[in-house]
């Protein structure tokens, strides 16, 4: 992905949302943004790192939508719930 990519799909989201690095696709984990470094490559080409923040805060588990979304995960259903027995005391009293 190139800094053009990022930026046209940064350009439809909210100016005021905070934003987040996505860690991880094997046990996915949210990260606070710490900086972003423009530099070159070992071969001088420009590269640009985007940093997790210097105390290295992990935020927790990665919602399972943006991890589904990301293709890390497969989407997932609650299974299917069946129908339980009553318990305690019959109906006649016993």
């Amino acid at each position: 992905m190139t800094v053009g990519e990022v930026i046209d799909l940064l350009a439809a989201c909210d100016r005021q949302a905070p934003a987040r690095l996505a860690i991880n696709p094997l046990f996915p984990m949210a990260h606070r943004l710490g900086g972003v470094i423009n530099t070159r490559d070992e071969m001088g080409s420009p590269v640009v790192y985007i940093a997790e923040s210097r105390d290295a805060e992990q935020l927790g588990y990665l919602p399972p939508d943006v991890a589904v979304a990301l293709t890390w995960q497969e989407p997932t259903e609650a299974p299917p719930r069946r129908r339980r027995k009553a318990t305690g005391p019959d109906h006649d009293g016993h």
